[in-house]
């Protein structure tokens, strides 16, 4: 028996989604309607996509990866992440028109993270918010792209917060404890999630989301999911644990390189008709309507 240990939570993630089960519900079920209403806003599908950074023009083509997969969130009606960029770039991702939130890194030079969500507001963003599961690196505090990063307290977080009138998001959420503090200081949505396993053995987001919606029951937050998702049925079993949505990850980098805005329009379309299908087949009408009680663990409900 092979007794060697694996810390790499990508991989513990990986075993833990794919152990999760679907029961069919078909009797009375009708085609399933993915279309949810965020901050007042509706979208396609709970479907999303993730903060991702510095993705140049691939291939040559006429914009930047960061550009096409936004076009490409605008076309689907779908809401739109986008990561560390200095702003600039954030510019041409609000001219593609789609519903935009701008994740900040969380900088030592703090008068840059505030001019960075400054300027998101300005600019048209959907919301903002900061990336608190890269405060850390191996050596201390991280070093990304050659910008050092910091810790953050609630009063910083807070702070944030009250100097916005847009929708506050916080990425890297992944305990009780984060989701209770973050929902003391007015974030308006949290994302659960280590990051593509940043640190080793971090718990899966989907084993700890329903703790998480538990602790947030009659709190004004949101709560959106990521690491490993890629397909409907990893949406569906998001949506189940306790999600209003969820962010597909590097599953999104493939068909971004190899075809651009229709390679992630076709990907995305693809991940949200697998959502229905599964919703259809499991008596869900509507998002809304998706609960845990179609789940099993390894068998065991």
């Amino acid at each position: 028996m092979d007794y060697t240990r694996s810390s790499d939570a990508n991989k513990i993630n990986e075993r833990y989604m794919d152990s999760i089960l679907i029961e069919e519900r078909l009797i009375g079920s009708v085609a399933a309607d993915t279309s949810v209403k965020l901050f007042g806003t509706t979208f396609s599908m709970p479907v999303m996509t993730p903060a991702f950074s510095h993705i140049g023009k691939l291939h040559g083509r006429e914009m930047t990866g960061l550009e096409e997969y936004s076009a490409a969130a605008r076309k689907l009606g779908i809401l739109n992440f986008i990561g560390m960029t200095e702003n600039d770039m954030f510019q041409k991702i609000a001219e593609t028109g789609a519903k935009t939130v701008r994740i900040v890194k969380p900088y030592a030079d703090n008068a840059k993270v505030r001019d960075q969500m400054r300027y998101a507001e300005d600019a048209g963003a959907f919301g903002i918010g900061m990336d608190i599961d890269h405060i850390f690196g191996e050596n201390g505090y991280d070093i990304c792209v050659g910008e050092e990063m910091a810790s953050q307290t609630e009063d910083m977080l807070a702070s944030y917060v009250s100097s916005t009138k847009l929708p506050f998001f916080v990425k890297g959420v992944l305990s009780v404890s984060d989701a209770i503090k973050c929902a003391d200081i007015g974030v308006k949505c949290i994302m659960v999630s280590h990051h593509h396993g940043r640190m080793p053995f971090a718990v899966p987001p989907m084993m700890i989301l329903p703790k998480i919606k538990k602790a947030l029951e009659g709190r004004d937050v949101k709560i959106l999911v990521d690491c490993g998702i890629s397909s409907g049925a990893d949406v569906y079993k998001a949506l189940a644990l306790g999600a209003d949505g969820a962010c597909v990850g590097r599953s999104m980098m493939a068909p971004l390189e190899s075809g651009g805005i229709k390679g992630v329009t076709d990907f995305l379309t693809g991940v949200g008709k697998e959502l229905r299908y599964i919703m259809s087949f499991t008596g869900a009408g509507t998002v809304k309507d998706i609960d845990s009680s179609t789940l099993h663990f390894m068998g065991e409900r």
